[in-house]
């Protein structure tokens, strides 16, 4: 029930465009609040509740560098999401690999009587 529970808060937490928005940047390296608020029109506030947010669900953690508080992205919680999607993957792709095998025998039985 735990790995449901970091599931729907992971989710939850990603739902936001914004929030994607921020860990995205968080991708490509650390950095403070100051260089996250500047792509974006929001006030200082209103990004470090999307942060905090980021934080309670695991995806971000805040470190300490001297007067810095940088964030960083933390894998875990997306590779979780992932797994739970990939598991979803793997039930489509098989699923169209059998409609196609079907396909492809109702195409061989359709061109073996038109002759």
């Amino acid at each position: 029930m735990l790995a449901s529970a970091n599931l729907d808060v992971t989710f939850a937490a990603l739902a936001d465009p914004t929030r994607r928005a921020i860990l995205a940047r968080l991708a490509s390296g650390d950095a403070s609040v100051t260089d996250l608020v500047k792509p974006f029109s929001m006030s200082q506030p209103a990004i470090s509740k999307h942060l905090k947010v980021l934080e309670q669900a695991g995806l971000i953690s805040r470190g300490r560098d001297g007067q810095r508080r940088p964030c960083r992205i933390e894998a875990k919680p997306l590779e979780q999401a992932n797994a739970w999607l990939e598991s979803y993957r793997a039930l489509w792709e098989a699923n169209f690999q059998r409609l196609d095998a079907l396909l492809d025998d109702l195409k061989a039985t359709n061109t073996g009587s038109d002759s």
